[in-house]
Order: structure tokens, then C-alpha cells, then sequence
């Protein structure tokens, strides 16, 4: 077919439009061209069309997904990772199971670190600092002697040495070799948090689970082979009866005692477990998984899909930050939906770690102050989680008096009950006259690990935070 010269364009019907002539059809196109080229244009028409509305529906469906954010928020060691935890268990309770394999290097290395504090605390021991045998083998003019550790202690101590070895295992498990991190615990006489100045820790993008999973460790608790023994465990299964004559020992409580170390109250504390943890064929269980310690630095989102219930198939997205006072910058980007603030009020008697001028419950408060204030929070809900209420009754009924540490308890009784209730009344206090505009009170009395009470509490945040997030996408 010749080659057709462009049209002539015709007076009146001149475009600015400099594709318009190359649009426009030939002068001279015959009927079937013009029906082929019609039915070219309809079916563009049509797929163009699709792609419009397909579109328009994802903009909807994203609309209508049901998307629930929340905060995590709190000091170091407050809780917030079991917290969320306790919401993976609740409302993803197959993920959860199938993760708890994975957790055993974390609970493997809890646990050594713990028998390494010890360690390390009575190798420098002193004579006020052993329990005399008999009244002439004390001298009370030297009291800051350091002095040789009975027999048996000292057996223990060697007996427990490839423990060593085994922390470095785990620390290669978990840890990349570029990061500059402690692979050791120094104990130091200036207090009980010296321990956890060389605590090691993971990035959010680190992804250590699924470093676990190329160290062979199965998916699923139901994969055979799941209780091979690796190393570790082979280890500090042969170690068990030292690790149990160690932390049962009466001289090794007692200077734990006069060092005010509390391993008891720290999380990641498994001395108490030890004939089942230090089986060969252990799998976590979700207790324990609850009480693992691993320490994260950054912002990390953690996203999932309840399984059950009538919120199911909701997508639930809760960003869990670094709580140290280096990292509290990164707070400020990521207020969303609901705020769960974790004040651990059993820290009356501690410092913090990174700063050991700074009471623990004193930073929490003028830390809920700050965020109570913030004018950019004001139509934000405050959801507090007065934490480790567990640990707090078992300081006072050990006959720690809270007043001692906080003079404004005065006189009250010195119980938990009523400790809860003056916290839970100044903490409330402070959000009343510190919010830029009045907002309701959402405040309980929490210990995370404890699944039963945590199940309620965290239901009703639940309910809150979607009720809250229906009115303001005006579905209520």
C-alpha cells in the first residue's frame, strides 16, 4: 500500500495540540480501517478502564483494611518486648509456637550469663563478705581483705570454666562478627547493674531468627530431628549439677545478697529451672520464651494478622523502640494510633544502667510527664502499664520500705496492694494536669510475664485502640 501524505489540516479546525495531527485519522481511511482502528481504541478504552477501576478498589480495600498501630514505649527492662510477646502468644498463637525453637540459644545464653555474674562476683571476694564459721575466724579490722573462697567454691569455679566457651558460641550465633560487641561480663564494686553494661544486643535488621534457622535449627516444633543436640547444650548439660550446687550455695547467696545482686528480678532469670533447661532434648516453652532477655537497639515495626476471634484477619503493626536514654530521639517519628507507656514501678530502689545517678522510678515519671505535655500527642491515647508489680510485692513483703525511697508514701502500709494504688494515683494525676487537653485515664497494674492477668488487660487495650481507630475513620 503507497505511503499516505499527511492530512492537510482544514481551516476552523486547527489545535494547538501537537499531537492532535498524528491522532487524528487519515482523510483518506477506508470503512474497514476505520473498524479496526475503532475496535483497537474501544479494547485500549476498555483495558485502561480495568486498570482505573482496579485501582480505585485497591484505594478502598486499603480503606477498609482494618490497620490497628500502636507504641511501645518505656525505659530499658521495662517490658516492652514481652509485651509484645504477650500479644504474638494471644493473637498469633501458631506463629508463636512455631518460634519457640528458636528462642533456645537466647534462654541457652540468659542462662550463662547468669551463672558468669555469679562467677564473677565471688572471685573477688572480701572478708565482711563471707559468713563466719566460728567467732574468731572473723576480724573485724579488715574487713575489706579480699580472702581466699572456701574449697568447694573454688572446685565450682573450675568446674564451670567451659561455660566460657559456650557464650562465646552463642554470641556467634546471634551476633554478626562486625559489631563491636562484649563477649564478656565485668563486675564491678560500684553497684548491681554493672552486669548489664556489656549486655549484648541486636538490630532490627539483623534478623537473628533467621540466623538461627541457617545454624539448623528447624521452622517448626514439628520437624523431626527438632531435639538434636547442638554443642551448647551438650555443655551446659554437663555443667548442670555445679550450675545447681552454685546457685544453691549459702555463701554465694549471701554475698550475692550483700552486693545487692538480684538475679531473681532481672529478666532472662532461669537459676530456678535449671534441671529442665539444661536437659539435652529442652525446647522452650512459652513461658519461657516470655522471660528471655535480648536486648534490642532502634526502631523496630513488627507486623501480624490476628488468627481468631472477631478481630481476625485485622492487621496489627506495633513498633517497638530502643529504651535506653541514647535512643529516646528515635521515639518522636513513630506516635500513631495508641501509646502503651511501661513504667517497671518495682525500680523504686534502682539506678538506670547508662546512668547510675538517675533513679529508675524517677526517670519514668518525668519521662510519662514529658509525653503526657507534648502538644503533638494531645489527641493521642495514653494506655499505662504500671509493670513488674509482681517483683514490687516481693521486694516490700521482703521488708523493703518504699518510703525510704519515695518520702512521699509516708506512712501508708507498706503492701503492694497500696503501693499500686498511690502509684496509679500520682501517675494518673500527672496526665490529668499535664495533658494540653483532657483525655480518659487508661492505667493497670501489670506483671507481663504473668499470661492470665496480661490476656485481659491486653484484650481491653485491644478493644480500646480499635474502637478509638473506627471513630476516627468515622465507622463509628
Amino acid at each position: 500500500m503507497p505511503a499516505r501524505e499527511a492530512p492537510v489540516p482544514v481551516i476552523g479546525q486547527f489545535s494547538s495540540d501537537p499531537l492532535d495531527a498524528l491522532l487524528r485519522p487519515p482523510i483518506d481511511e477506508t470503512d474497514e480501517e476505520k473498524a479496526y482502528r475503532l475496535a483497537q481504541e474501544s479494547e485500549a478504552k476498555r483495558i485502561s478502564q480495568a486498570i482505573d477501576d482496579g485501582i480505585r478498589q485497591e484505594r478502598l480495600q486499603r480503606k477498609k483494611a482494618k490497620v490497628v498501630r500502636l507504641l511501645l514505649l518505656g525505659q530499658s527492662e521495662s517490658g516492652k518486648s514481652t509485651t509484645l510477646r504477650q500479644f504474638q502468644r494471644i493473637y498469633t498463637p501458631s506463629a508463636f509456637r512455631e518460634e519457640r525453637i528458636l528462642w533456645r540459644s537466647v534462654i541457652q545464653l540468659n542462662l550463662v550469663r547468669s551463672i558468669r555474674i555469679i562467677l564473677d562476683a565471688i572471685q573477688d571476694v572480701r572478708r565482711h563478705e563471707l559468713q563466719p564459721t566460728s567467732d574468731d575466724e572473723y576480724d573485724d579490722d579488715y574487713p575489706d581483705q579480699r580472702v581466699c573462697l572456701p574449697p568447694h567454691l573454688e572446685a565450682l569455679c573450675m568446674q564451670l570454666l567451659p561455660l566460657r566457651h559456650v557464650e562465646s558460641l552463642l554470641i556467634a550465633k546471634l551476633v554478626p562478627p562486625n559489631e563491636d560487641e562484649a563477649t564478656h561480663l565485668g563486675l564491678h564494686h560500684d553497684g548491681s547493674h554493672s552486669h548489664r553494661q556489656h549486655e549484648i544486643f541486636v538490630r532490627p535488621g539483623m534478623s537473628w531468627k533467621g540466623t538461627m534457622r541457617r545454624y539448623g535449627r528447624p521452622n517448626s516444633i514439628g520437624t523431626v530431628g527438632q531435639e538434636t543436640q547442638d554443642e551448647s547444650q551438650a555443655v551446659i548439660h554437663e555443667c548442670a549439677m555445679e550450675m545447681m550446687a552454685l546457685w544453691e550455695d549459702r555463701t554465694v547467696k549471701e554475698i550475692l545478697k550483700k552486693r545487692k545482686i538480684r538475679l531473681e528480678e532481672s529478666p532472662g532469670f532461669y537459676l530456678n529451672d535449671l534441671e529442665r533447661i539444661t536437659s539435652p532434648h529442652y525446647l522452650p516453652s512459652e513461658d519461657d520464651v516470655l522471660k528471655a532477655r535480648l536486648k534490642t537497639v532502634g526502631v523496630s515495626e513488627y507486623r501480624f494478622q490476628m488468627e481468631s476471634g472477631t478481630e481476625s484477619g485485622t492487621e496489627w503493626r506495633i513498633i517497638d523502640v530502643g529504651g535506653s536514654r541514647s535512643q529516646r530521639q528515635t521515639w518522636i517519628p513513630f506516635f500513631d494510633d495508641a501509646i502503651i507507656f511501661l513504667a517497671p514501678i518495682s525500680g523504686f530502689d534502682q539506678t538506670l544502667v547508662e546512668d547510675r545517678s538517675v533513679n529508675r522510678l524517677e526517670d519514668s515519671v518525668l519521662l510519662w510527664k514529658a509525653i503526657c505535655s507534648n502538644k503533638l500527642l494531645a489527641k493521642v491515647d495514653l494506655v499505662l502499664f504500671l509493670n513488674k508489680c509482681d517483683i514490687l510485692a516481693s521486694k516490700l513483703k521482703s521488708g523493703i520500705r518504699l518510703a525510704k525511697y519515695v518520702r512521699s508514701f509516708g506512712e501508708r502500709p507498706n503492701d503492694a496492694e497500696t503501693a499500686e494504688k498511690y502509684f496509679r494515683s500520682k501517675f494518673n494525676a500527672i496526665h490529668r494536669e499535664h495533658s494540653p487537653i483532657p483525655r480518659k485515664f487508661y492505667g493497670f497494674c501489670t506483671s507481663v510475664t504473668d499470661t492470665t492477668t496480661t490476656m485481659g488487660i491486653l484484650a481491653s487495650v485491644r478493644d480500646m485502640v480499635v474502637r478509638e481507630h473506627l471513630r476516627a475513620s468515622r465507622l463509628l
